[in-house]
């Protein structure tokens, strides 16, 4: 039967890896208007990050971590005219990054509630806990 410290350590990786989705969406919009430098270069490419289920040994616990992070090689990158860019192809066409502003946005407001709930977690757990303590003495 688990107790109230197994929440908090499921909750921590939990946090731990909405943080760093949070860390990659970040770096994405950081750089969704870097375009190519040159034209036979490609932009920034999106990252996508992927995340696995595993055991903790020492804990016991299926906890959340992250498995990867690697481009986005299914999208393909954007066309934009900007034929002062030194990024310009023969057209005046620059490779854009593969990054759509919705996306990112929306995949930020999922990580961040993620993130809260998880928190919440911590929060009752450590509220029961002092509760307990205080019922104890």
């Amino acid at each position: 039967m688990p107790d109230m410290n197994d929440a908090l350590i499921i909750s921590t990786y939990g946090m731990r890896a909405q943080g760093e989705r949070t860390r990659v969406i970040s770096e994405n919009i950081a750089n969704a208007s870097t375009g190519a430098l040159n034209p036979e270069a490609e932009p920034y490419s999106r990252k996508v990050i992927t995340f696995k289920n595993e055991v903790d040994r020492q804990y016991g616990h299926k906890v959340v971590n992250v498995e990867d992070i690697t481009d986005d090689r299914r999208s393909e990158f954007p066309l934009k005219y900007m034929p002062d860019h030194p990024g310009a192809n023969a057209e005046g066409y620059v490779q854009m990054p593969n990054v759509n502003m919705l996306i990112e946005l929306n995949d930020m407001r999922e990580a961040q509630r993620s993130y809260e709930a998880n928190l919440g977690m911590v929060e009752q757990s450590r509220t029961m806990m002092f509760r307990t303590i205080d019922l104890l003495r």
